[in-house]
């Protein structure tokens, strides 16, 4: 599935139609550039599940945790590439909250069924293309309208 956005808020958007439909255990990974909206994304999805605090970045932490509906484990897994699978993540990942993983695929060897987000910045907008590895995530694409 591919979709389209042109500013900040379209993109927030998106993440709230994504958040939506999530339930515990769910896994979003995300994949682009630098600055091409993962953060954005997730400040949405953040959203849906009803996260009051501001939602950034966890390049240094590597993992932030937000309460909410469910609770979000918001990671960044830009500086695990190369190390190894001792990523001590499990836990999180396969919890009962969601998790979204920006620069999943430096870890994409310890990730099992997701929904995979791949976004691309091109002629002043970004393309998000959507697929999935299980059917458990196709009540969250039908969500996206």
């Amino acid at each position: 599935m591919e979709y389209f956005t042109k500013t900040v808020e379209e993109t927030i958007k998106l993440g709230e139609m994504i958040g939506d439909s999530l339930f515990p255990g769910a896994i979003i990974t995300l994949n682009g550039d630098l600055g091409a909206g993962k953060t954005t994304l997730t400040k949405g999805i953040a959203k849906a599940l009803g996260v009051k605090r501001i939602v950034n970045s966890p390049t240094f932490t590597i993992l932030k945790i937000y309460e909410g509906k469910l609770t979000l484990y918001h990671m960044d897994v830009y500086r695990l590439d190369g190390i190894g699978y001792d990523y001590d993540l499990e836990e999180y990942l396969y919890g009962e909250g969601v998790s979204v993983v920006e620069w999943s695929d430096n870890i994409k060897g310890s990730i099992d069924e997701h929904l995979r987000i791949d976004i691309y910045q091109e002629d002043g907008q970004r393309k998000f293309i959507l697929s999935t590895n299980s059917k458990k995530y196709d009540p969250v694409m039908r969500g996206i309208k």
